[in-house]
C-alpha cells in the first residue's frame, strides 16, 4: 500500500488516505487498510489507542486492531487522517477531538447550486448547519439530520463556505451563468469549504443531504442522483486539520496546522469545470 506521509516526529505521523481504503476493518472484508499499514511499518503501535471490539453469533466477541488511530476517515473520503505512535499521545489528541479543540478543513463537490450565506459577524460569512443526527429508520449503513432520525440524537454543526458555482450543459461543458439556456438541459454543482464543529459519523454527507445538497457521488445519500464531474467516489476531500502538539519543551503549546494536497480527481474537476 502506498501511503504518503505528510508529517512525522517522536509522537505521531499525519498520512494522506487515499480514497477507497478503510481506516481499520470491520471484521468483514479482507481488504487491507490503513492500521494494516500502520502495523506493518510501526510495530510498536499495535497496543497503542482503543480496540474495537464486535460481538459475532453464539455471543464470541473479535477484537479488531486500531494502533494509533485516533480518528477515522470514511472509507471512499481522501485526505490528511492523524495516528498517534505512543498512548500518551493518543490520550492527548484523543482529548482534543472529544472537546471540539481540533479544526478540520473539507473540500467537497455537491449537487445544486448552494446559496452563498449571508455576511455575519457570528458566522464570519459561513453558511450554518445546526441540527442534530441519528441513526436512519430505513437504512441501516446510513444516518439522518432532524425529523425522522432515529434516537440517541446527537449534536452536530457543519459550517461552509462557497468556493464556486459550476453549470455544466448537456455534453458535459461548462457554462457561463448569464448564457440563456434551456434549464432542463443544465446540471448544477457547488464546490465548497466545509468545517464540522463536531465529529458525528457521516456528519458533512448527512448535513449536505439536509440541505437538499449531496456531496457528488456519494453511495449512499445521493438518492437517483447520477455520479457527477468525473467523480467515481465519494466527492470529499480532508484537506486540512489544526491542532496543539504534544508538550515537549521545544513545542509547549505549539499550534500545527497539516495539509493534504488536492487529489487527481479533485484537480481534474477543477481544471475542467471551474478554472
Amino acid at each position: 500500500m502506498n501511503i504518503k506521509i505528510l508529517y512525522e516526529d517522536k509522537n505521531f505521523l499525519a498520512i494522506d488516505k487515499p480514497a477507497g481504503v478503510a481506516v481499520h476493518s470491520d471484521g468483514k472484508s479482507k481488504k487491507p487498510t490503513i492500521a494494516d499499514w500502520v502495523l506493518s511499518n510501526y510495530p510498536s503501535t499495535k497496543n497503542v489507542g482503543e480496540a474495537l471490539v464486535l460481538e459475532r453469533e453464539g455471543g464470541k466477541k473479535e477484537k479488531i486492531l486500531r494502533p494509533g488511530i485516533v480518528h477515522r476517515l470514511d472509507r471512499e473520503t481522501s485526505g490528511v487522517l492523524l495516528i498517534a505512535k505512543n498512548q500518551k499521545t493518543f490520550l492527548f489528541l484523543k482529548d482534543q477531538f472529544q472537546n471540539h479543540k481540533i479544526k478540520k478543513t473539507y473540500r467537497a463537490f455537491v449537487y445544486g447550486l448552494v446559496s452563498d450565506p449571508k455576511a455575519s459577524l457570528l458566522t464570519g460569512g459561513k453558511g450554518v448547519i445546526k441540527v442534530p443526527i441519528g441513526r436512519s429508520p430505513k437504512d441501516i449503513r446510513a444516518y439522518t439530520a432532524g425529523r425522522g432520525a432515529r434516537p440517541p440524537l446527537r449534536e452536530a454543526i457543519t459550517e461552509y463556505k462557497v468556493l464556486a458555482h459550476l453549470r455544466i450543459n448537456a455534453d458535459n461543458k461548462p457554462i457561463k451563468t448569464d448564457i440563456s439556456v434551456d434549464q432542463n438541459k443544465i446540471s448544477d454543482f457547488s464546490y465548497l469549504e466545509i468545517y464540522p464543529k463536531t465529529g458525528r459519523t457521516h456528519q458533512i454527507r448527512v448535513h449536505m443531504r439536509y440541505i437538499n445538497h449531496p456531496v457528488v457521488s456519494d453511495p449512499i445519500y445521493r438518492g437517483t442522483k447520477d455520479l457527477a464531474l468525473g467523480m467515481k467516489r465519494l466527492a470529499l476531500h480532508a484537506s486540512s486539520i489544526t491542532f496543539s502538539l504534544p508538550d515537549s519543551g521545544k513545542t509547549k503549546g505549539e499550534i500545527k496546522t497539516i495539509e493534504a494536497p488536492l487529489p487527481t480527481d479533485f484537480k481534474k474537476a477543477i481544471k475542467t469545470y471551474i478554472e
